[in-house]
């Protein structure tokens, strides 16, 4: 896909060999795939030249992979897919909810990750053409930006997976959704189902979502899934 193939990717790992088995395969595959040994020769190479996506391994001396999610997410940063040699849910739970995009365990099929990586990327292309912005309550959602702003005007910083979530209610509104289907949605068909992932995506967008005014946007409907009981307009123009 020729979309993908401009695609610049950061693999951000300490272990040599493993950065340069992800680089060799995702540049076989079209990509531009650079390795980086830590966190402080990333933030060089992104101060350099943008990234389209990282790949960040969890454990790594200095910075750490889950204070580096922290940071680039709060910065509203490219999106990451984690790895990790732990594998452990709690892992993956606590990667996803500071603001990775997907996560793999180490040592990880080359496969795998590449069919992580489109599926991280396709979202991009997916949401920047079919509107300009969705509105609910006083906030706006521009889908072209792909921006989220609160009543009072402030930008609300979100990741990738975040915005393709909140996306997935705000077209639906009214309608119960599944967890299945809002994986399929927000975190690509490639990954694979973690219902209590999901409900850490949920809580963390809620938590965006509060305003102090008390509205309960998302529901919880025991045994069927999630509903954005919200009324939203479709803004025809870019103006507020």
């Amino acid at each position: 896909m020729q979309a993908d193939a401009a695609a610049r990717i950061l693999v951000v790992d300490d272990d040599p060999g493993i950065r340069e088995v992800l680089c060799d395969y995702l540049s076989q595959h079209g990509y531009e795939a650079r390795g980086c040994a830590s966190a402080a020769e990333m933030d060089h190479a992104l101060a350099a030249r943008s990234a389209d996506l990282i790949v960040l391994d969890l454990m790594m001396p200095g910075e750490d992979g889950l204070s580096v999610c922290r940071r680039l997410a709060g910065k509203g940063g490219p999106p990451i897919v984690m790895l990790s040699a732990m594998g452990e849910d709690m892992d993956r739970i606590i990667g996803l909810e500071l603001g990775a995009d997907d996560y793999l365990p180490k040592p990880c099929n080359p496969r795998e990750l590449l069919a992580r990586v489109r599926a991280v990327l396709r979202r991009p292309r997916e949401d920047a053409g079919d509107g300009p912005a969705l509105s609910f309550a006083g906030w706006r959602l521009d889908l072209m930006r792909r921006e989220l702003t609160r009543p009072d005007g402030q930008p609300v910083l979100m990741s990738a997976g975040e915005f393709a979530l909140l996306r997935a209610f705000a077209e639906r509104p009214g309608r119960v959704l599944s967890r299945d289907q809002l994986l399929e949605r927000a975190r690509g068909a490639d990954a694979d189902v973690f219902d209590r992932a999901m409900d850490v995506q949920i809580s963390r967008l809620r938590k965006k979502l509060d305003d102090g005014s008390g509205l309960e946007m998302i529901q919880t409907l025991r045994g069927e899934g999630y509903m954005f009981d919200m009324r939203v307009e479709r803004l025809n123009g870019a103006g507020r």
